[in-house]
């Protein structure tokens, strides 16, 4: 089997393990509509007070609440990906039977993510944005090509969050738990990706030191696309220059990792 093959049929086999998951997914389903209602209600009554803040009207923003809630459990912005798994999988040594497979390791949870990842935009995230559509004034662009760019700055942002919990979970080579770096990731996270309030509204210095930072480019990225507000050149060169950086350092923290694995197991 071609490497291609491989990751393929590996990524498939994450999307089926999570679509296992029913009842955990209908719950999902239910949390994240209701956690988007109680925002979409929040940004409403900001914006009655500030309309166009960020640039934004109503609509947008509620688009984008609603967005956020299709992508929070996508891109695992608050955890719940496959660097628990790993983690743990390193502290115990079994990490050690994965790298006897015949498979690159960063590769293999890559596209492990991937596949998690696509279930749960689909299984997850599209009904509450369906409600949010037709529950409330939304803008949604009538132009094919702008979801299609969507869609690729999307899976930009899939492997840039894979990138940055890849990392995280590599940490557990030295720390004898890691889940205090994960909790301040997820804060960092929720805030610097535009989940708790869009960026193009944070003032000065601020707006503009988040703007650049990986986590932009999660929601922040492709919904400036969706609702208008990017050029997906200009935006797909900002994801995958963090792409490239974020992999690239994992590729040198897990080549660490694993020669300090070797040495103190002999």
């Amino acid at each position: 089997m071609g490497a291609g093959r491989l990751y393929a049929a590996v990524a498939a086999g994450g999307f089926r393990r999570y679509a296992t998951y029913r009842a955990a997914t209908a719950a999902g389903v239910f949390t994240n509509t209701v956690f988007g209602l109680i925002l979409v209600y929040t940004y409403r009554a900001l914006w009655d007070e500030k309309p166009h803040l960020g640039g934004w009207d109503q609509a947008q923003v509620v688009t984008y609440v609603w967005l956020g809630q299709a992508f929070l459990s996508t891109l695992a912005i608050g955890g719940g990906g496959v660097e628990g798994e790993l983690m743990e999988r390193i502290r115990t040594g079994d990490v050690a039977i994965d790298l006897y497979r015949p498979a690159d390791l960063q590769m293999w949870w890559l596209a492990t993510d991937l596949g998690r990842a696509s279930f749960q935009l689909l299984g997850r995230g599209v009904v509450p944005f369906l409600f949010g559509a037709l529950c409330f004034p939304v803008y949604l662009p009538t132009d094919p090509g702008t979801w299609v760019a969507f869609s690729v700055a999307v899976l930009l942002a899939m492997v840039v969050g894979f990138g940055i919990r890849f990392l995280l979970a590599l940490s557990a080579f030295w720390l004898l738990d890691g889940q205090g770096v994960m909790q301040i990731s997820w804060i960092a996270g929720y805030f610097c990706s535009g989940m708790l309030l869009p960026l193009n509204v944070f003032p000065g210095a601020l707006g503009e030191v988040v703007r650049v930072l990986p986590w932009s480019a999660l929601l922040q990225a492709p919904a400036d696309i969706l609702l208008g507000n990017a050029d997906p050149l200009g935006t797909y060169a900002f994801q995958g220059a963090w792409a490239v950086v974020l992999l690239g350092a994992g590729r040198l923290m897990q080549s660490a990792g694993t020669r300090r694995l070797v040495i103190q197991g002999g």
